[in-house]
């Protein structure tokens, strides 16, 4: 059974950093693409930033420039590193696993402070 667990969420001040982690168990993760979704209160839940087996990444338009996806196969985790942030950057932030099915994190909560 596939198993992710995101960390690193917390309050931080605009302009600030965090960066969140998410540890995938029960799969062969060196093979998966591995995304970052997020979702504020009242929207949909929507794609932040992926990164490929192979290490090719997107981002979100919102978020390019800003935010860093990584991914350290010997680990198991993707990481998102989030910079210069905005009060808008405040969501739940869920990790995402594509095999033939989805697999989704429990979230973890960021709150940008103005």
């Amino acid at each position: 059974q596939v198993q992710l667990v995101e960390s690193g969420g917390g309050l931080v001040q605009a302009g600030g950093s965090l960066r969140l982690s998410c540890a995938a168990s029960g799969t062969i993760f060196s093979t998966r693409t591995m995304s970052w979704y997020r979702q504020a209160p009242g929207k949909q839940r929507d794609l932040v930033a992926r990164i490929l087996s192979g290490g090719t990444t997107t981002y979100a338009d919102s978020v390019k420039d800003r935010f860093i996806i990584s991914r350290n196969n010997a680990r198991s985790t993707v990481y998102l590193q989030m910079n210069s942030l905005k009060p808008e950057d405040t969501a739940v932030y869920y990790c995402n696993l594509r095999a033939v099915t989805n697999y989704w994190g429990q979230g973890t909560q960021v709150t940008v402070s103005s």
